[in-house]
Order: structure tokens, then C-alpha cells, then sequence
């Protein structure tokens, strides 16, 4: 009798384990994880560094407000950092300073660097000898290629003259000098592909909802970007100098837009870059397939032509190249549908190109990839 318990016991006991591991095999076959949901990036530290401050009070504007450019940066900078707050949770927001203070170029980078942060914003307003000129830029890192980069940078730059012993800090650069740059002429900027992308972004916003003039994205040899270590772009809000702007750029309405605009491109860059499907996307919902959509995998961007067989694409097939904005620009793959192009992504990302995203073009023509999932929804 006691040998049929045992033997009772043991019974149940295998049926129990048979049991859960069935259990762990449905889930593992049926749970619907999709890799196109699967990220290896999270955008978790955002630093907003208010262009100027304390005794350098950047462009002095037309002279009407008794505010200067370092006043006008912070408010609208404090206003960027309050809609990220305000909306992630789980997003830390640095600010280089808060308040009325001088902090050096390469302080500021420093911040940025040491916490670790995934984007750098560098929030300016511009100025120019004529009061005409109205609107606003997006800067990226790169070599001065005209005169009104290299003069804009020169201003910005001249900040280091304020800082102790800046000839040591910066191992001699002079921001005056003729040759000063040739530091940036040797520059190679690991986080263009993104910083480009962000710049974009931003000035679609500033056009597209704050209604203002877009002079687009350029290229400009800043020292505090030059010093970061993450995708970084320097935003020009608008001209102190023209009087319209200025009155703009002052008024607590304007800083609003301006702020939120720069928000709205920083939540669309951060679905880009954390590569994952829309919140509201469901890879088992029904898409048109729409003619002359297709989504790509972005990998690389270069300031000259790359051959389509080199081994820089680490045995990628399918590539193309496209140009935009005078960069080479490449890409991976060709789908008709997104959760494909998702997928890609995971593995393209896998061979080494780990910040690679998804990009859309109709009729052969990049496109906002949130403009391209309307329209095949």
C-alpha cells in the first residue's frame, strides 16, 4: 500500500512538471514578442546647455529689452526641459546651468560627457550687423563652410576669452586666429548620422508648427559641440537684431513655441533612435501596401562618396546611397512594410551599426517616416 503512495506521489509530481513545462513553451511560442519591439537603445539623459551667461551676456539685441541673449536662451531652455520632464518619467534632465551664471565651453561639454548624456541641445539666439535677417538655424559640428558659419561660430567661441588660463584649456586655440579652423578641418564626428537627423527634426518643427523662418541645417565649427561626446546640435532660435524677431523671442509666447517645437523633434528623434514600433503600431494590424513607399535601414553618413562594396559596411548587401543636403547618405535593405523594416534594423544593428534607423522615401524621395506610417495605415 505504501509503495502505490510512492508511486502516487511520483506521478503527480512528473505530471506537475510536464504540466509547467508546457506551460513555459506556449508562452515562448505564443507570447507574440515581436525583435522589431526589441531595442538595444534607450535615450535616458538629455543635457540643455543655455547658450552664455553671467559676464558674457552673448548678442545684446536691438537694445529695446532690457534682456540679452543669455536671458532669452534660458527661458526658452528651462521651457524645453519642463515639456521633457513633464512627459518622461524615466528621461534625466540635465541643464548646464539654471540660472544667471558663467559657465566655460568646455564645462559645459564636461557636463554632457560625464553624465553620460544621449543628446546635447545648445540652445542661442543670433545677431548680425544688419538688422534684415530673420529666422532660424540648426547647427551641427563640422568644418566652417561659409563666411556667415565661420563668423557665427567666431562669436560663440569667443566666449573661451572670458575663461582663466583659456590658452592652456584649449591648448592654444585662438578663436581669432586665422588658422584657428583648421582644428576642425580634421575633425571626425562619430554622431553625425544623428545629430544630422535631430537638426532636421528641429527645423521641421520650428517651419511645419512655430511658423518660423527655417535657414536650415548647417555646418559650423563650435567648440561646444567639438568637446561632446553624443549626437549634439546647436539651435539659433531666431535674430535679436531684427525687431520683430526680437519682440518674438522675448515674449513668453514665443518662448513657448519655440520650446515646444524643439520638444516635438526631440520625441520624434527618440522613436527613431530607440528603434522600436510606434506605441499605437501593431505588427498584426492590416497596412496598405502603398505604391511607391518602401522603408530602409539608415547606417552611415559621410561627408564624401562611399563605394557601395566597401568593407566599412561590414557585409550589408543592399546598399544605396542618397544624397541630402550635400552628405552621402546610406542605407540597407528595401521593405514594403514597417514591422520588416523594423526587423531589419535588429539586425543590422547587430552587425555593428548600433544608432542604424528606419527611414522612409516615396517615389524615391526621403520623407518623414511618420508622414510615410500615415500613409499606409
Amino acid at each position: 500500500m505504501l509503495r502505490d503512495y510512492v508511486k502516487t506521489i511520483k506521478n503527480v509530481m512528473v505530471t506537475k512538471r510536464i504540466l509547467y513545462l508546457f506551460v513555459i513553451i506556449f508562452f515562448l511560442c505564443f507570447s507574440g514578442t515581436d525583435p522589431s519591439r526589441e531595442s538595444q537603445f534607450r535615450l535616458k539623459t538629455v543635457v540643455i546647455d543655455p547658450g552664455h551667461g553671467g559676464k558674457d551676456p552673448g548678442n545684446l539685441g536691438t537694445g529695446k529689452f532690457k534682456t540679452y541673449e543669455k536671458d532669452v536662451v534660458l527661458a526658452i531652455s528651462l521651457k524645453l526641459g519642463k515639456y521633457i520632464s513633464e512627459n518622461y518619467d524615466d528621461i534625466n534632465v540635465i541643464y548646464t546651468r539654471q540660472k544667471d551664471e558663467f559657465i566655460g565651453l568646455k564645462e559645459r561639454a564636461d557636463i554632457a560627457n560625464k553624465n553620460k548624456a544621449d543628446i546635447f541641445i545648445c540652445i542661442h539666439a543670433n545677431s548680425n550687423k544688419s538688422s534684415a535677417p530673420y529666422g532660424t538655424n540648426t547647427f551641427v559640428m563640422g568644418l566652417n563652410k561659409t563666411q556667415a558659419n565661420l563668423e557665427l561660430s567666431k562669436r560663440e567661441n569667443a566666449s573661451i576669452l572670458m575663461e582663466d588660463d583659456y590658452v592652456t584649456k584649449y591648448e592654444g586655440y585662438d578663436p581669432n586666429s586665422p588658422e584657428a579652423d583648421i582644428i576642425f578641418s580634421l575633425y571626425q564626428n562619430a554622431y553625425l548620422d544623428q545629430s544630422l537627423e535631430f537638426a532636421a527634426m528641429v527645423q521641421k518643427q520650428f517651419k511645419n508648427r512655430a511658423k518660423r523662418k527655417d535657414r536650415g541645417v548647417k555646418q559650423a565649427g563650435f567648440l561646444v559641440l567639438h568637446q561632446t561626446t553624443m549626437p549634439s546640435i546647436l539651435v539659433e532660435t531666431g535674430f535679436l537684431t531684427n525687431k520683430e524677431e526680437e519682440k518674438f523671442l522675448n515674449s513668453e509666447n514665443g518662448q513657448d513655441y519655440l520650446a515646444s517645437a524643439i520638444y516635438r523633434a526631440f520625441k520624434d528623434y527618440k522613436t527613431v533612435m530607440e528603434g522600436t514600433l510606434p506605441a499605437n503600431f501593431s505588427p498584426n494590424e492590416p497596412m496598405q501596401i502603398v505604391d511607391g513607399i518602401i522603408f530602409r535601414v539608415q547606417i552611415v553618413t559621410s561627408s564624401n562618396a562611399i563605394s557601395l562594396d566597401s568593407p566599412k559596411f561590414n557585409g550589408i548587401t543592399n546598399v544605396q546611397e542618397y544624397v541630402s543636403g550635400g552628405w552621402f547618405k546610406y542605407t540597407a535593405g528595401e521593405k514594403r512594410d514597417l514591422a520588416s523594416a523594423y526587423r531589419l534594423q535588429v539586425e543590422v544593428r547587430e552587425k555593428g551599426f548600433s544608432s542604424a534607423f528606419v527611414v522612409a522615401f516615396h517615389n524615391g524621395e526621403r520623407i518623414n517616416l511618420q508622414d510615410a506610417i500615415k500613409m499606409v495605415k
